[in-house]
This record gives structure tokens, C-alpha cells and sequence, in this order.
């Protein structure tokens, strides 16, 4: 049970029972994100602000007082005094966090309360293209950021199948019939979102066991901090066996069409639909207990099967019941992507059918991809529903310097005091991957706390300046040209990738990789050189150290784009000659990349894999997620996945062990082709190229290293004297 210890006294300042402040576990905070510091700090409770969140800081007696509401608030006010007062940066891909020698001590009272009710956090998607392999230490570490940066609403949906597993064999089914539907780890967030079955599997029991204690954890330590867990629900996905166990069931077949076989979808009309809901919610409270919020997208990237209002107001209030018949308090969290996604179905007579079946209290609308396509200002702010206003930026987990800054600094707040955007509670990141853009995420998160617009101009000198722990002109004026080039991005869907990263080509680009740029790539270049400027005096950073690395990346990436043209117009031109001066830069670019890259544990395809397989615990298992971690970056399915390259990665080892090898193939096969005078045989070298995917997507040969080697700094200053003058003659 835990106890709640009250600073102040309750009755001589007549606070109310919503400030709630876990002495131990905000002690314990501070001890983590700054180790031996938490004797300078003084923590008190104070209560909630118009039911929202609040903290202060001040000092006295030589300390400093955090004040909130809960550990979340408390959390949020450290992390305010450490940007603004010790000018320190806490991020995924390097923080700052040398102190002063003497903490600076708070003048008067700083005082912040939130606007938004809810801040939410996460995708289903996130949990398999960076959180697959996490465990408790990496998970930890995510949590007090979340802490940090005032999140209050994180998705929560690990260690469901244990749960699931209980269900379903209790209605029945045995182990056989359950790896027939469980899928792979590295694939769980389509599994959920009953798009697959089975791909990546079978799932070992240990990965059941060990996850649902991994869970247990995970939502104690949100809990502690006065965060409420968004869990997951049933949203009709049946083992294929359902179907033959349940013959009179209301069973419908339905396909994602990505190439995977058809899964099975128990239709809300059924009774039993409601049953399982029920059961699964009772099950799933008596593990991991309940805050009344639950997941359940009914059709993700999948078409109802009639768009009669009748049926889809029918069916939303069974998949509602099947969660209040268990929990008369239930709030369905709802992710608004197909309203985006399947735009053309999703009509407003569609919409308000599926909304309105459920009273507006008991359901949240997180508009999914408000800083590109927001439907809440196509749908009348989802009809009255309390929605979230959301970023979501990211696909597949591609590595690509991308972002909507100021769209990202300025609309959170103009909606928020749009009249027409009504019952806006919150504000969501909700990426399909993370660890990547920081500066993008915490530009976002710094919405948390406030009301009005951000200057991005200022904000990101500011940011600059803290992250790497000096006042450098040279980094200031890069991040203003990263304001104004990548970080401006347009309406794609993520980041723009790169022509290296696909399937070998003439063409420019192809399906999954789109390599057209919103800015002007010479300005890029521009931002590198100030950086390689700024490095001697900026080494000593880690956040600069990744930065130089990532730009670097993204100068060298966008530059093989021109370079394969080129290579594509020897071809065309039949110059044999200039195709191997042309294809040898190419494949030596590719080399150059990964030596970067290997320089910073963040882009290290090793350490993706060796993380999946430190979760087996025999040698079939880590071979099955390691085979689930490679082909998730790179097939997406088997030899003929139309998914393939989706969650493509620049990282080192892929580049150079995937990529490369395949970009060889091609290139000797075209140079061969053309020096017997005749026509590349695109289709043969296309069922080549499949084979050897194939092979290596089932490898377990130790070829990649989790451990970083060279200098980042070195390294890029070389690739600089190298191609700084070659890529900005080729822009000309």
C-alpha cells in the first residue's frame, strides 16, 4: 500500500486530498537524474490549480524548494530549475548536466501551472521500432523523462499477451492454437491492432512471464509519480481458431493488405464480444490494477465493413461496454489516426456515429497528427469529445533530421484558445519512434507548462546554449539554419530518407523511401561547416558530440541522392567509365557513413540486435529475436514484404552489412551488363537481391558490435575536408 506523506500540514493550510507528494519516491528522483544532489532539495506539497497540475520553486535557507501537486509536478519543477537556472539539457542522445559547483539559488517564487488536463504519451508503433528490447534499467531511465518533461497519460501496454494467454486459455484454447496468433516481439503494436498474426512467433512463455513482471514495474513507477497508465482493451482479435471453436460466432475475415495472411475479428454485434471484453478487462485489473483509461482502436488502417451509421453507432457501443461492463468507470482512449488514414471513408456523418455512441466523458480523441494533418478542424473538434492535440513526426523509426518546429512552438497554444476547438484537454507526443530529433521533442514538451506561443527563434539558441554548455555563436547560428531547413519540414510523412537505404534502383526514389527534400540542402551544408567551427570549443559535450554526428549524417545522406542520379545517367549514357567513377563514390560514401556512425552508440545496428537477444534465455530464443529485430529494420515480413524498407535505419552495420552488399550486387551486375553491351537484367537481379535479404534477415553470425569506436568529432572534421567542397559544387 503506498503512503502518501503531506509536507504541509492539511488542516492550518486547508489543502485538499489532490496533493498527494511520495516524499521517498521524488527523493529517490532526484538521486537518479542527479546523483547525491537530493540533500539541496526541499519537496512540499501544495494542491492542484483548477484541477490541473501546478508546481513552484523558490529558496530558503540555502535550499531549494521543488512544490507540486504530485511527484509528477514536483519532477517537472526540477527539471525547470536545471534548464533555466543551472543551464543543463537531460535528453535520449546526450545530456548535460554539469552543475555548478554551488547550486543558484531561486529569487522569490516561480510559479506554473499547466492549461492542459492530459499529456499523453506514446504510440502503439513505439513500443515495437524503439522500446522492443527495453528492460527495466532503459524503461526507468524513460520514465523519469517522462517525469521530467510532465507527462501524465503514457500509454501502457506491455506485457499484454500474458494477459491475453490467461483469457483465451481459460475460454478453451490450448498452447498450440495460441502461437498460431501470438506474434513475434519486434511486431506486438500490429498484433494489438489486429492487423497480424503469428509473424515473428512463436512467443516463448519466458517473453510472457518476464514481461508481465516488466509491466508491473513499469506502471508502479508511473503511478508513484501521479501519472495515470492508459492500458489496453479487446477490440474484437481472435485467434484463427476462434472461428472453428466457435462455429456460430459472428467471425469476419479482413486483411491490412501488406501482405500478410487475414486475421479474424469477432464482430461488437456478437455476444460473446462483450463477454471477452469484460473478461479480459477483469483480468488484466486483478494483474496490473486500474486507472479507468483503455486503448482500442477498432479499425486501424482497416475499412468497416459498411459505412451505415446505424452499424457503426452500434458498434462503438459494444466495444464501450465490453470495457464498462468490467469497469463502470471506464474512459476509451481512442487513437484518431484512421480518421486521417482512411480519410475518405471517414466522413462526418461516419465519424459522429462512431463518437457520439459513448457520452462524452467516458471517451478521450488523441488527434494523432495534428502538426501536419489535424482533423479536429474538420470535424467540429471531434463533436464535443474531450481530444488531444498531438505531435507525431516520426515513421517506422527513420533516422532523418525532420521536424515542424514552428508549427510545433505556435499551434498547440493558438488551438488550445481557438473557439472552435471546444473540448481540447490535452496535448500528446506520439511518435512511431523515438531517440531521434531531441531538440524536436523537447521544443514540444516545453508546451507543457504554458499557454502562449514559443519564439523557435529564441528557443532553440537557448537550447543550443544549454545543451551544450556554452554560449557558442558558431552552434547558435547552425541551429538557426536547422530551424530554417530540416526542422521546417513540409507535409511528408516523416522525414525524407535516403537513396542508399532502398532496394538498388535507377530511379530516384521508390515505395517507403522518399528522398525529395523540403529545403535546400546547401544551406545544410552551411550548418555542418559552423558546426565543424564550433568543435574544438564543443567536445567536451555529449549532446554536441551526437549532434555533429547526426548533421554530418544528414549532409552525407542527402548527397547520395545527386550521386546515384549521376550513376543512373552513365548508365543511360552507356559510359562505362563514368559509371564506375560514379558507383565507386557512391559505395565509398556508404563506408564514410558508417564510420561515423560507428563512432556514437545511438546509431549501432549491434546494439539493437544484442539488446533483442539479452532477452532470450535459451539459444532459440535470442535466434528468434534476433531474427525479429533484423527483419522489423529492414523485410517488415518475408522475401516479398510490401512493407520492406518502412523502418529502414541509417545505423552502422546496416549500412555496411546490408545496404552496401546490396548496392554491390547491383552495381558489379549493371557494370557487367554494360560491358557485354547489353541491358541489365533488372527482373533476375530483383529475384537475386530478395535471396540474399532473405539469408540475412535469418542470420546469427555475431557480425555487429554494440560498442562504439573512434572519435565523433575526428571523424566528422575528416568527412568535412572530404566532401565539404564536393557535395556544395554538386548543388550548384
Amino acid at each position: 500500500m503506498r503512503k502518501w506523506l503531506f509536507i504541509f500540514m492539511v488542516a492550518a493550510f486547508g489543502l485538499k486530498a489532490n496533493a498527494q507528494v511520495d516524499q521517498q519516491a521524488s527523493i529517490s528522483f532526484i538521486n537518479r537524474v542527479i546523483p547525491g544532489k537530493a540533500g539541496a532539495f526541499v519537496i512540499e506539497a501544495i494542491p492542484q490549480e483548477n484541477g490541473k497540475d501546478v508546481f513552484e520553486l523558490s529558496s530558503k535557507d540555502g535550499k531549494i524548494i521543488l512544490r507540486g501537486n504530485n511527484g509528477l509536478s514536483i519532477s517537472s519543477a526540477l527539471n525547470y530549475y536545471l534548464k533555466t537556472y543551472c543551464l543543463c539539457d537531460i535528453g535520449w542522445n546526450g545530456t548535460n548536466l554539469n552543475l555548478p559547483v554551488t547550486l543558484p539559488m531561486v529569487n522569490g517564487t516561480i510559479h506554473k501551472n499547466t492549461p492542459y488536463q492530459y499529456r499523453y504519451y506514446l504510440n502503439y508503433c513505439t513500443f515495437n521500432y524503439t522500446m522492443a528490447w527495453w528492460d527495466w534499467d532503459r524503461w526507468q531511465k524513460e520514465i523519469d523523462w517522462m517525469a521530467l518533461n510532465g507527462i501524465n497519460l503514457p500509454l501502457a501496454i506491455t506485457g499484454e499477451e500474458a494477459i491475453w494467454q490467461d483469457v483465451y486459455k481459460e475460454m478453451g484454447f490450448t498452447d498450440k492454437q495460441l502461437d498460431e496468433f501470438f506474434s513475434g516481439p519486434a511486431y506486438f503494436s500490429w498484433f494489438w491492432m489486429g492487423n497480424i498474426d503469428a509473424w515473428g512467433g512463436p512467443l516463448p512463455q519466458h517473453w510472457k512471464d518476464s514481461h508481465k513482471e516488466l509491466q508491473k514495474k513499469i506502471l508502479e513507477r508511473e503511478r508513484s509519480f501521479g501519472m495515470t497508465p492508459v492500458l489496453s482493451s479487446f477490440t474484437g482479435h481472435v485467434p484463427p481458431s476462434f472461428k472453428d471453436k466457435f462455429p456460430g460466432a459472428k467471425v469476419k475475415k479482413t486483411n491490412w493488405d501488406a501482405g500478410f495472411p487475414d486475421v479474424y475479428i469477432l464482430d461488437p454485434d456478437d455476444p460473446m464480444f462483450e463477454t471477452i471484453g469484460k473478461k479480459y478487462i477483469e483480468a488484466q485489473t486483478k494483474v496490473f490494477s486500474t486507472d479507468h483509461l483503455y486503448s482500442a482502436d477498432t479499425f486501424n488502417e482497416n475499412v468497416p465493413p459498411t459505412n451505415d451509421s446505424t452499424y457503426l453507432d452500434g458498434m462503438s457501443k459494444k466495444v464501450f461496454n465490453s470495457m464498462a461492463a468490467a469497469d463502470p468507470k471506464a474512459i476509451w482512449v481512442m487513437q484518431g489516426w484512421m480518421f486521417h488514414y482512411n480519410n475518405k471513408f471517414w466522413q462526418p456523418q461516419q465519424i459522429k456515429a462512431l463518437l457520439n455512441a459513448v457520452p462524452n466523458e467516458q471517451m478521450i480523441v488523441l488527434d494523432l497528427y495534428s502538426d501536419a494533418h489535424p482533423v479536429w478542424n474538420r470535424t467540429e473538434a471531434y463533436y464535443g469529445k474531450p481530444w488531444i492535440w498531438s505531435m507525431l513526426q516520426n515513421f517506422g523509426g527513420n533516422i532523418a533530421l525532420f521536424g515542424r518546429m514552428r508549427h510545433v512552438a505556435a499551434d498547440p497554444a493558438i488551438a488550445l484558445h481557438d473557439p472552435e476547438s471546444k473540448n481540447m484537454r490535452g496535448i500528446g507526443v506520439t511518435p512511431e519512434g523515438i531517440e531521434q530529433n531531441p531538440a524536436l521533442f523537447a521544443l514540444m514538451l516545453e508546451n507543457v507548462w504554458r499557454d502562449t506561443p514559443i519564439d523557435a527563434d529564441a528557443w532553440v539558441a537557448n537550447y543550443a546554449h544549454r545543451r551544450y554548455a556554452a554560449d557558442n555563436q558558431n552552434a547558435k547560428a547552425a541551429w538557426n539554419i536547422l530551424l530554417n531547413t530540416v526542422y521546417a519540414g513540409g507535409l511528408t510523412e516523416g522525414g525524407q530518407e535516403s537513396i542508399i537505404v532502398a532496394r538498388p534502383t535507377f530511379q530516384k526514389s521508390i515505395d517507403r523511401v522518399l528522398t525529395k527534400l523540403d529545403y535546400n540542402p546547401a544551406k545544410l551544408v552551411k550548418a555542418w561547416g559552423l558546426l565543424i567551427n564550433a568543435a574544438d570549443s564543443l567536445k567536451q559535450s555529449d549532446g554536441f558530440n551526437y549532434d555533429i554526428v547526426d548533421v554530418t549524417r544528414q549532409v552525407l545522406a542527402n548527397y547520395a541522392n545527386p550521386l546515384q542520379q549521376k550513376m543512373t545517367d552513365a548508365y543511360r549514357r552507356k559510359d562505362l567509365q563514368q559509371f564506375k567513377l560514379y558507383s565507386s563514390q557512391f559505395l565509398e560514401l556508404m563506408d564514410d557513413m558508417d564510420a561515423l556512425l560507428s563512432t556514437r552508440k545511438d546509431f549501432l545496428l549491434g546494439k539493437w540486435i544484442n539488446e533483442a537477444r539479452a532477452n532470450g534465455i535459451t539459444e532459440k530464443e535470442k535466434n528468434l529475436y534476433e531474427f525479429n529485430a533484423r527483419d522489423l529494420v529492414t523485410l517488415w515480413g518475408d522475401k516479398e514484404s510490401g512493407l520492406r524498407e518502412y523502418s529502414n535505419r541509417q545505423w552502422a552495420g546496416l549500412i555496411k552489412g546490408y545496404y552496401k552488399p546490396r548496392w554491390e550486387l547491383f552495381v558489379n551486375q549493371v557494370g557487367k551488363a554494360m560491358a557485354a553491351g547489353s541491358e541489365f537484367d533488372a527482373q533476375a537481379f530483383d529475384k537475386q537481391v530478395k535471396d540474399w535479404e532473405w539469408t540475412w534477415v535469418n542470420k546469427h553470425d555475431n557480425a555487429y558490435t554494440d560498442a562504439a569506436k573512434g572519435d565523433a568529432i575526428e571523424k566528422a572534421k575528416q568527412l568535412f575536408v572530404k566532401y565539404n567542397g564536393v557535395i556544395l559544387e554538386a548543388y550548384k
